[in-house]
C-alpha cells in the first residue's frame, strides 16, 4: 500500500513534491501551503527534508526542481494510490452500490435475487441460482421496480447485433429513393430503431417504422448492443460515417447495406 495512505506526514509529503512537480522551477511555498492546506512555515520544513532525501534540488532562492529520485518515489506512491483506488472501485463499491432491476415476481426486501437482462433491462427474480445475484433492499411486485445490492457474479450477455442501412441524400433522391415496405421488412427483426438525418426520418415514417430517436444514433446502437439488443440504425449517407465512428468507438460489430429504389447489397462488415 501508498505511504501516503498509511501516514498523514507522508500524505503531505507526497502533496508537496507533486505540487513541487507542477510548479517547477519557480516554486512558491505560500502557494503550495494554500493548495496543500498547511502554513508556509511547514511547507519550507517539508521542502527541506525532501532536499536532504535527495527527492529535490534547491537551484536558487525558490527555484527547486524534482530529482530523478524523487520522480521515482512519486511513481511508487502514485501506482500504490493507483492500486487501492482500482480495489475501492472494483471490489469494494462495486459490491455496495445499488442499481434497480424489475422484479419478475414478489420480492421482499432483504431476499436474495437472481439477476438477468431482458430486452436490454436488468430483471430480478427470488432466487440464489446464479450466476449473477445481489440483495434485495426494498420490496415490490411483480413488474415493479426494486433496488438491488450487494452484487456477486457475472451476468452473460451475447452482443447485440447492429445493421446500418444507408440511404440517399435529398439531392440523389432520398427518402423517395427507398422501397418503404422493404425498409419495413429490414427493420422489423430489431428490437431498436434508430434514425440519423432528415432522410432516414422520413423513410422511416413512409415505412410505417416505430423509430427510437433520430439523435445521437450511433452512441444509442452502441448502448444497445452492448446490453444485448439488436439494432438497426437507418442512416442518410452523409451520416453513416458518424454512425460507424461510434460503433467502432465502442468496439462493435457492426455491418452497413444499402436499400435504394428496392435494392439491396451488404457494402461493408466490420
Amino acid at each position: 500500500m501508498s505511504g501516503a495512505l498509511e501516514d498523514k506526514r507522508t500524505a503531505t509529503r507526497f502533496r508537496i513534491l507533486v505540487e513541487i512537480a507542477d510548479r517547477q522551477p519557480a516554486v512558491s511555498q505560500g502557494e503550495i501551503a494554500e493548495a496543500v492546506g498547511v502554513t508556509s512555515q511547514a511547507v519550507s520544513e517539508y521542502i527541506r527534508a525532501l532536499v536532504d532525501d535527495g527527492y529535490v534540488d534547491k537551484e536558487a532562492r525558490s527555484r527547486y526542481r524534482v530529482t530523478k529520485e524523487g520522480v521515482d518515489w512519486l511513481f511508487q506512491e502514485a501506482k500504490g494510490l493507483r492500486r487501492f483506488a482500482e480495489h475501492v472501485t472494483d471490489d469494494v463499491l462495486e459490491s455496495v452500490q445499488e442499481d434497480a432491476a424489475i422484479a419478475t415476481e414478489r420480492i421482499e426486501s432483504g431476499d436474495t435475487v437472481t439477476l438477468s437482462l431482458r430486452d436490454g433491462l436488468l430483471h430480478a427474480t427470488p432466487s440464489d441460482a446464479g450466476p449473477a445475484t445481489g440483495v434485495a433492499t426494498t420490496a415490490a411486485d411483480s413488474g415493479e421496480d426494486v433496488s438491488v445490492t450487494g452484487f456477486e457474479g457475472v451476468i452473460e450477455i451475447d452482443p447485440g447485433r447492429v445493421t446500418v442501412i444507408q440511404i440517399p441524400s435529398a439531392r440523389s433522391g432520398g427518402s423517395r429513393a427507398v422501397s418503404a415496405d422493404e425498409l419495413a421488412a429490414r427493420c422489423a427483426d430489431a428490437d431498436v430503431v434508430v434514425a440519423a438525418g432528415v432522410e432516414a426520418v422520413v423513410a422511416l415514417r413512409a415505412a410505417d417504422v416505430e423509430v427510437e430517436t433520430s439523435f445521437a444514433a450511433g452512441d444509442v446502437a452502441a448502448a444497445a448492443a452492448a446490453r444485448g439488443v439488436d439494432s438497426v440504425v437507418v442512416a442518410t449517407a452523409d451520416f453513416v460515417g458518424r454512425v460507424t465512428d461510434a460503433l467502432r468507438d465502442a468496439e462493435v460489430l457492426y455491418e452497413v447495406t444499402e436499400t435504394t429504389d428496392g435494392a439491396d447489397g451488404v457494402t461493408a462488415e466490420r
